[in-house]
Parts: structure tokens; sequence; C-alpha cells
């Protein structure tokens, strides 16, 4: 894969189940934003041009990728990377970010020579606060709570997708920029790498009819089953006929003498998976203008009961707090884990185990198998009403240099920085970082890809047979990926109340799987808690968002 990825686990894994939900539409005008007291955020939405979508003009891929979520894959690092920028972007001034990181801390800028040659090639010196959220899911949103609240805004303030943001379209509207003018349709082609970003992305930086900040690409691929494949060998490898056949193959497969167990502790993430073998939704099933959860499904139900069974056959690792699945994986001891599609490129990369997707299959006759897109995006990053409008082109420059494609030169120095100082190049024409790299590179520029990045493609280097098999693996997911329908819709219940209230479904229904709770309990007690609590007037919003979107 690029370089410029998250590393965080599962960080965006299921986007779109918790926290702010985003806005959005089609392919030149997005979605309604808003509830009903959102001020005709469907309307104005109705009206908005996303930006025009332009490729880059870079070197051909060796497996084409495509605007609807397809990743080009590079076999082999571009020779001769093509220029994007054609002058420096920045005005001398010093830049102000906010964003995050989920790997060790960058040395200072001083300590930095990554960094410094950063501020050398943008013309101003980028001042990152970088947010570690390593340890907790709530630091960021603590930090840019705390900021807003200060009053002390930075130039470049990220927003991410799922870490419950609240208020978040009048928060916009008081403290930063419109950037529609600036973006909009064809406006945006005097950033030709913001042009290269695509539709769904932008639609995640969508607001009440008006674009409010640089959307951050990324995988729009959402989790994956993941499988050892040698693990697997015994039984003919990890493909399966139904979910009958992957229970008896897992049963033939466990060892619990030997601790060899065939799936990772984690029981929400396998039941997901479980359920889309059944063909529940991404998110919300739209029929008729009604709105059904796919909690609320026969085919959520279906994936419970089966991961009841797998329980019951101690198909599950033992310890609930193992910490060492990858080893566990890479050592033969699981056949399999759920995984971001981001994160699963990632551990492509590192590690060596031959790591394969279980693509979703029909669990019985007559399913229709699913798979989930996620945003395609990692937020959007707005700039602070506080700089003054004469500057905010310089601050989109910035933005256009930061979101360099991959092929370009810029890409190359973003992510492996200088020649002979940062990285090399092998006989065979790849790029690997040194030690000088991994230490200032691959920690400064995860906190850079938070807030502005490329899209993903693909490249592993020195693995172009993997790159090739993820590529086809990618071609069968989109045959059945589809997209969550309440994406573009704006929900104040679900963005102040919906992270807790599918995190205490989700512990519910641990303990269900651990035998701790009876299968009764989901229709009696759990799923009737979650419509309660956030489920039913989440639909209403959502459902009154869309009645809007059908008036127009």
């Amino acid at each position: 894969m690029s370089p410029s990825h998250l590393d965080r686990r599962g960080f965006l894994g299921a986007a779109g189940a918790a926290g702010l939900t985003v806005a959005g539409g089609g392919a030149l005008a997005a979605c309604s934003t808003g509830t009903g007291a959102s001020g005709g955020g469907a309307e104005a939405s109705a009206r908005l041009e996303l930006p025009a979508y332009v490729p880059a003009k870079v070197a051909a891929p060796d497996l084409p990728g495509n605007g609807q979520g397809l990743d080009p894959a590079y076999l082999r690092y571009p020779k001769d990377p093509a220029r994007s920028v054609s002058a420096m972007p920045g005005d001398g001034k010093p830049v102000s970010v906010l964003t995050e990181t989920f790997t060790t801390a960058a040395p200072a800028m001083e300590r930095n020579a990554y960094w410094q040659e950063l501020n050398k090639r943008l013309g101003s010196e980028l001042r990152m606060t970088i947010v570690n959220g390593l340890g907790a899911e709530d630091v960021y949103r603590a930090k840019f709570n705390a900021t807003v609240a200060g009053g002390d805004l930075p130039d470049l303030m990220w927003f991410p997708p799922n870490q419950g943001l609240k208020n978040v379209p009048a928060l916009l509207r008081a403290k930063f920029h419109d950037l529609t003018p600036y973006l909009g349709g064809e406006a945006v082609k005097k950033y030709p790498n913001l042009a290269n970003i695509p539709d769904f992305a932008w639609r995640t930086a969508v607001f009440n009819g008006r674009i409010w900040g640089v959307a951050v690409p990324y995988g729009r691929m959402g989790q994956v089953y993941v499988a050892n494949e040698d693990f697997w060998k015994p039984v003919g490898g990890p493909r399966f006929d139904s979910a009958q056949d992957f229970l008896d193959k897992g049963k033939e497969l466990l060892d619990t003498k030997r601790k060899k167990y065939v799936l990772e502790p984690a029981y929400v993430n396998h039941l997901n998976q479980f359920a889309l073998w059944y063909g529940a939704p991404n998110g919300w099933r739209l029929d008729g203008g009604r709105l059904t959860h796919a909690f609320e499904t026969d085919e959520f139900f279906a994936g419970l009961e089966f991961a009841l069974k797998c329980r019951q056959a101690d198909l599950f690792w033992p310890d609930p707090n193992l910490a060492t699945t990858l080893e566990k994986l890479e050592g033969g001891f699981l056949g399999a884990h759920v995984q971001s599609f981001p994160g699963f490129l990632n551990d492509s990369a590192m590690y060596d185990w031959p790591a394969k997707i279980i693509a979703p299959f029909a669990a019985e006759p007559g399913a229709r198998p699913s798979f989930n897109f996620g945003y395609g995006s990692v937020g959007f990053t707005a700039i602070s009403n506080k700089v003054p409008k004469d500057r905010i082109e310089t601050l989109l420059q910035i933005m256009n240099y930061l979101c360099a494609p991959f092929g370009s030169e810029e890409r190359l120095f973003l992510d492996y920085g200088l020649e002979g100082t940062h990285h090399t190049h092998t006989r065979d024409g790849d790029v690997t970082l040194n030690t000088k790299g991994n230490a200032e590179v691959l920690t400064t520029r995860q906190a850079l890809t938070f807030f502005g990045n490329a899209p993903q493609v693909l490249y592993l280097p020195g693995k172009p047979q993997i790159t090739s098999s993820i590529h086809r693996t990618e071609v069968e997911l989109m045959k059945i990926a589809r997209v969550n329908p309440t994406t573009g819709l704006f929900s104040d219940t679900n963005s102040n109340k919906g992270a807790s209230a599918s995190g205490d479904f989700y512990s519910a229904l641990t303990d269900l799987v651990a035998g701790r709770k009876p299968l009764a309990s989901f229709k009696k007690e759990i799923l009737p808690a979650w419509r309660r609590a956030a489920g039913d007037a989440t639909r209403r919003e959502f459902e009154k968002a869309l009645a809007k979107d059908g008036a127009k």
C-alpha cells in the first residue's frame, strides 16, 4: 500500500457505526445533511456541486483502480515521479495544525530533519500539535473540545469521522470558513491534487449544502476477515461453501492441547462478519423511505446465532483480553481475525505470514452475501475563520501539496523523506526507509496523513504477488459491496448518543455470545434498549432528511 497509511487497528474498520455521522450525496449533488432543525440542509445540499473529480497525471498503475473505491495497484515504485505542484505553496508565515497520531511520537521539529525539510518545501513552517491517540479512544475528542472551548483555534483543524464530536454543523458555521466557493465544482481545479480526491471522500466534508473542509481520503473498503492460509491448509484452505462448512472445518482444526484456536476472542467483530454472510445491510436498509437498522434484521440475528455456535464449539481464543493477536496468527495458533482493510494492508507490508481475506460467502442456500463500504475518508480539515480570507488560498495550496498523489515527486518525499538520508532504492526499484527514516518519517508522516493525504493505492514494497492478490480480492469485494444509505445524513441523536448506545449494545452482545445472557435476551432486552437509547430517534431524524431529499 502507499505508506501514508494509518496504523491503529480498526480505527475506521466499521466506519459509520458510531460518532460523527457524515454528509454528502450524488456525483454532483450531495444529499441531505440535517435534521428538521438543520436550517434547510437537504434543499441546500441538493444544489451543491461537489468538487470536480480529475484523476492525477502520474504513472499508470500496473492494475487499474476506479473512482468507486477500487484501489489502483503498483507492483514496483513508479520511475521518474512527476511534479504535481508547480510552485512553493507557502507565504513564509507559520501554519498551525491540530492533528492526531497512533504511533510513536515524532521527534520535535528542531531535531527532525524530515520536518525541517518539509517546512522548506512548503515555504511555511508547519506547527503541528500532535495528539497521540494510543491507549484512549477519547483523547483527541478531549483535546479538540478543549481547543474549541479555549477559543484559540489553529489555522487548520482536523475533524475526525468517528470520535463522537457534537453539534458539528453549528460549530462549523460559527468557527470555520465555508470553502464551497474555493472547492465546489470546477473551482477545485485550481488545486489539482485536491481534484484527485474521489467524490465519496468529499461527501464527508459537506454539511447543510456547504463544503467545510478538505476531505482526507482513505481506503473505501471496510472491515475484512483475514485468515492465515497455512492454518487452513489441512482442510483445503480458507474457502467455504456455507456457514456450516466454516464451522465444521473450524472444529476439525481446533486443537486446545496445542493452544491452537480458530478465531480471535473479539466476538462482535466476528458476529458482524457472520451477518454479512447472511446478507445484513451496511448500517441501515432503506425500503420505500423507511429505514431498518442492521441490528433489527433477520440476517443480523442469524449471524448472532452462528457466533453463539462458534463459541459453544470453543473456536474462540479463551482469553478475551488477548493482546498478541497478530503474533498468534503469524505463529499459526489462530486461524482468522477481523481487521480494517487499510490495517490489513499495513500488516501485509510488515509481516510475512500468508494472510488471505475471506470474502463474504453465502451462509446458506439463497443467502445473498454482502460487503460493507466504509466512508472512504478519515474526516476533513477545516480552516479557522480567524484566518484572514486573503490567506485561505495559501492554506489550500499547502493542503494541495500534502495531498500529492502516489507517483509524484511530492508524495515520494512525503512518504519517504530524502534519498540517502531517510530512504534508499533497492535493485528492483522499490523504496525502503532506513533507520533515520523510521525514526523521523514514519512517525511524522502519520500526523500529516490524518489531516491531508492522497487517495489510497496498493503498493507493498518487494511483494508484487501479494499486491496483485489483494487487488484481485478488491475486485471481488466490489461486486457485493454496499453503501450505508444514511451516509450523507446528519442526525443529532446519532452524533450525541450513537456511540454510547452502540457501545452498550455490543457490550451486551459480548455477554450473550460468552454465555452470560440467554439468546432470548436479544429481542426482549438488548435490541429494545438500543432503540430507546438512540436507534428510534436516529431513524426518525434520518427518515425526515430522506423525505426532504425525495421532495427536492
